[in-house]
């Protein structure tokens, strides 16, 4: 018993119904507020502020535009402004000014079809070079967005002519650590994943987790690529050591099976890259640490360097619904708070305790 209190526990602080569905919810920056971001039954698109407060969430705004709402981030703007960039279901980007919500600051015709997903990078402080969104879309294009920069993106990665077009599911920003670097990782329904080099312009590595690849995120992104984990239908996640490439081998890497159920995403603890929560189909939160070989490269019979990789440990899990929680952001402002949103149309706010001492 008291070995189990000494171990980090995921507490529901705060539970919240709506009557749409829920695609995404987002801490804004510097703020004890979340938006969440979804779809109402009729089509349209919704989107509620929500602050934490002594007497629970108390909504602040609410907002219904003519196009469900997919995903959305705060990466891209900075501190000051706290612009909430979205994807919707008609393919269209969009940025938004939270006081004023009727008409965006920015609005793009980024894909044919749904935006499956968003990332910023540049803004909050967070990575070197310009702010920029990159996005992922049913027709299986990434596009990277510059949004002082109308209607064109900056970057485009997409098959060619008579090439299979798989639907993106994930996209994310990592590797940028100066003013020049930044790469783009996207994953895909058939399972490829690709790491793009926007400096080169280049496809840099790719590789097949033989299924659909739900989420994909670096452990940071203002830093050389370190860690990438890639969740996965059929209940297992990949986690990859993105320091040492073999020209055959590829990245060092471990595959974790969790409990029957699709892993739909993973979150980097904001505070301590080496923690990080999974979420379920089957409705559970679960907290792992990685802890680094010692030695994390190593040279082959042959005399070329390989990676090594290290070792996760479930931490704690906790089942808080009876539905997949398909999206999940931890506070930058207060270590161990986050908030998650699950298919049953409701969204929560947890707390987990201990963090600081692992």
């Amino acid at each position: 018993m008291a070995a189990s209190l000494e171990k980090p526990q995921i507490i529901v602080h705060l539970h919240k119904d709506v009557n749409y569905t829920l695609y995404d919810a987002k801490w804004i920056p510097s703020s004890a507020k979340f938006v969440n971001i979804g779809s109402h039954p009729r089509g349209s698109g919704a989107l509620q502020v929500y602050e934490v407060s002594a007497g629970g969430l108390e909504l602040k705004k609410e907002v219904e535009k003519q196009t469900s709402f997919k995903c959305g981030t705060f990466g891209a703007t900075s501190l000051q402004q706290r612009h909430l960039a979205t994807g919707d279901f008609k393919g269209k980007l969009m940025t938004w000014d939270l006081e004023f919500w009727d008409l965006p600051i920015f609005a793009a015709k980024a894909h044919d079809g749904i935006v499956n997903a968003i990332d910023g990078c540049g803004g909050l402080g967070v990575g070197g070079g310009a702010p920029e969104l990159v996005t992922g879309g049913r027709d299986g294009a990434v596009k990277v967005w510059d949004t002082r920069q109308k209607e064109d993106p900056v970057a485009c990665m997409e098959p060619t002519d008579g090439e299979t077009r798989r639907d993106c599911w994930s996209v994310c920003f990592g590797d940028s650590h100066s003013d020049t670097e930044r790469s783009v990782c996207a994953g895909y329904d058939n399972g490829d994943v690709k790491l793009f080099d926007l400096r080169t312009m280049s496809l840099r590595w790719e590789t097949n987790l033989k299924n659909g690849i739900c989420c994909v995120e670096f452990d940071r992104k203002d830093i050389q690529m370190n860690k990438l984990i890639a969740t996965t239908l059929e209940s297992s996640y990949t986690l990859l050591d993105m320091r040492t490439h073999h020209p055959q081998k590829g990245y060092a890497s471990l595959t974790e099976k969790v409990k029957q159920a699709t892993v739909w995403c993973s979150r980097h603890l904001p505070q301590n890259r080496e923690i990080f929560m999974t979420t379920g189909g089957n409705g559970s939160l679960n907290l792992w640490k990685y802890s680094y070989p010692a030695k994390r490269r190593q040279v082959d019979d042959d005399g070329v360097a390989e990676g090594v990789v290290g070792s996760v440990d479930l931490l704690q899990n906790v089942t808080v619904s009876t539905q997949p929680i398909s999206t999940f952001d931890w506070s930058r402002d207060k270590e161990g708070l986050a908030v998650c949103s699950s298919f049953d149309q409701s969204v929560r706010v947890v707390i987990v305790t201990k963090l600081n001492r692992l």
